[in-house]
């Protein structure tokens, strides 16, 4: 998967670097801000006591 996609990106090395990078960071602020958010309403945590 990783091989198709560095044959798919545009350009010399340090611009697929690049693009991957930005790519990356694009995720994890979809998970962080939209994605973790639903899935915490949804989630409804127990109360635990542990004495």
């Amino acid at each position: 998967m990783y091989a198709a996609l560095w044959r798919v990106l545009p350009g010399p090395a340090w611009l697929r670097i690049l693009i991957l990078l930005i790519l990356a960071a694009a995720v994890v602020y979809g998970l962080f801000f939209y994605v973790f958010p639903w899935v915490s309403s949804l989630v409804v945590p127990q109360e635990v006591t542990v004495e």
